[in-house]
């Protein structure tokens, strides 16, 4: 899996460059997942979505998260190069319909339509040696032929989302943490001209008897400084 350059999906802490603007904006929504969503996928969703719209209003993409994604502990930080520890390679995380064409990380062309949201990681090998700071990417797969809800091995997940693409490479956007208790909202990274949607995931962690909710953001618009 040859998963993009340079990184920039950067903690807030670490980036002061991030800077909240009123250009893309999200907003919750009661619509349904879209036709052609597997039913046992579609009936794990949660019924409220989030719309993102561009700067002339139009709608960019809308977002549906999985109800509750398991998790193999409780959310404790980083460890090294990877966000999120807690979550399995290939874990459903949402669905995603995009309104238009639009790109991903790698400034690969992904056409408009509906797609699953896994969680994958970037490979440990050469051609990815240095060039970015955190391993944790979401990947898209057509929705049309990703029918299950139970996580993909990684050569599963990469053909699949290869074909979102129409390349050899999957079909990538950058995941990076977001602020605790942060609400739905943009991220506008000015330097590297990339906006990101903050959501909340909801976790079921093993010992705890309620779902946690945990924010985390991905880049919907901007490419990586390497593609």
């Amino acid at each position: 899996m040859r998963f993009l350059g340079s990184c920039s999906f950067v903690l807030l802490l670490l980036a002061p460059a991030l800077v909240s603007a009123d250009v893309y904006k999200v907003e919750p929504i009661k619509d349904a997942p879209p036709a052609g969503v597997a039913p046992e996928i579609a009936s794990g969703l949660n019924g409220q979505g989030y719309r993102v719209t561009d700067d002339q209003g139009k709608p960019f993409a809308e977002i549906w998260l999985r109800k509750a994604i398991p998790a193999k502990a409780k959310p404790a930080g980083a460890n090294g190069a990877i966000q999120f520890p807690f979550l399995a390679e290939g874990e459903l995380l949402g669905v995603l319909h995009l309104v238009g064409e639009a790109h991903d990380y790698r400034d690969q062309t992904i056409d408009k339509g509906v797609y699953t949201m896994r969680y994958g990681l970037q490979p440990v090998n050469g051609d990815h040696l240095g060039v970015s700071p955190f391993r944790d990417y979401t990947l898209l797969l057509p929705a049309a032929k990703d029918k299950a809800v139970a996580s993909l091995p990684r050569k599963q997940l990469e053909a699949q989302s290869s074909e979102a693409a129409g390349t050899s490479h999957p079909a990538v956007f950058f995941m990076l943490s977001a602020p605790a208790n942060a609400p739905a909202s943009m991220i506008h990274d000015e330097a590297k001209n990339t906006w990101r949607v903050a959501l909340p995931l909801s976790l079921t962690a093993p010992g705890e008897s309620q779902p946690i909710p945990h924010p985390v953001s991905f880049i919907l618009s901007g490419v990586s400084e390497g593609a």
